[in-house]
């Protein structure tokens, strides 16, 4: 039977946006290892916020004036968005990249879909079939493969610490945070990421002063200013525009299966980037994260019980 054209339509528009999002997403990894040793990690977190609010200011001042009834009855859920999904996310995720390897951090990341799997069905019985699992577990698998270097047998020598720990914690609240957005009010997508990326900023501040009290501040030099901008316009912008929209034409459960590209994505702008060799192992692992995807999305539950009609 054929999907109408509009639900065909808006899919493919979701798998563009999504691709976009966590190509982006996969830069922010990369700019955050590349900041060890130029901008430390509350500051940069910081002054992401500080460079995208104040492009927010320009162009959706006007917009969050139309919709301030709504924001006014919502501004702690607002607010709440921007703590969790953008301060605490990237706070984790800069700190641990202090401590841990790039391949923990990847595939840790790479936990993020399960746990909105089990977020939504413990909390609202979201109906998942077999095949999204067994496409998560493909794609799993191609994560592993990249994050391995080709030799699955190097993860089993792998040991956790304090870097480790804080991306387990990087992966709860970014889960939360896609599960939350199920809440989020009928307002425009400029008020509702200016909100959020104020609420981002307000609570990075205390993040600062700890860092400032600790010692352990690291103001920007040039080459640390060139990763605040990047994560500042793009990670902290175009992604979470995007993403709220591929949220909103899929749902949850989809959309954040798309995360386990993020690694894929970030192996490809490290040979770019930093000049390593394109192995046949990539080749394979994109095939089967892409593959993944593709199985899980065919075997979804049907639209009677699929959260995209919630």
């Amino acid at each position: 039977m054929l999907r109408p054209r509009n639900t065909v339509s808006a899919n493919l528009q979701a798998y563009v946006i999504l691709c976009i999002t966590t190509l982006i997403w996969g830069g922010n990894s990369v700019a955050g290892k590349m900041a060890v040793g130029h901008v430390s990690p509350m500051m940069l977190t910081g002054l992401r916020w500080v460079i995208a609010c104040a492009v927010l200011l320009i162009f959706a001042a006007p917009q969050v004036r139309r919709d301030l009834p709504v924001i006014r009855k919502n501004w702690l859920l607002l607010l709440g968005y921007g703590t969790v999904g953008f301060t605490a996310f990237n706070a984790f995720l800069y700190s641990a990249l202090q401590y841990t390897s790039a391949i923990n951090a990847v595939i840790e990341q790479a936990g993020i879909p399960m746990v909105i799997f089990v977020m939504n069905y413990v909390l609202f019985r979201t109906a998942f079939s077999l095949a999204q699992i067994a496409g998560f577990t493909l794609t799993l698998f191609g994560v592993a493969l990249t994050a391995s270097h080709g030799d699955i047998t190097t993860l089993l020598s792998l040991k956790l610490n304090q870097g480790d720990a804080m991306m387990m914690a990087a992966v709860l609240v970014y889960a939360g945070y896609t599960v939350a957005l199920r809440w989020k009010p009928n307002i425009h997508w400029k008020s509702l990421i200016a909100i959020s990326a104020f609420g981002a900023l307000v609570s990075s501040v205390p993040l600062v002063i700890w860092e400032f009290s600790t010692g352990s501040v690291i103001w920007p030099d040039a080459y640390g200013w060139g990763i605040v901008a990047y994560a500042g316009l793009l990670p902290s912008l175009v992604s979470q525009i995007l993403y709220v929209r591929g949220v909103e034409l899929i749902g949850p459960n989809r959309a954040g299966l798309f995360i386990n590209t993020i690694p894929i994505f970030g192996m490809l702008l490290s040979i770019v980037l930093i000049g390593e060799a394109l192995e046949p192992f990539h080749i394979v692992a994109m095939v089967l994260v892409l593959g993944g995807i593709a199985v899980a999305e065919r075997g979804r539950p049907r639209p009677a019980t699929s959260e995209q009609t919630q």
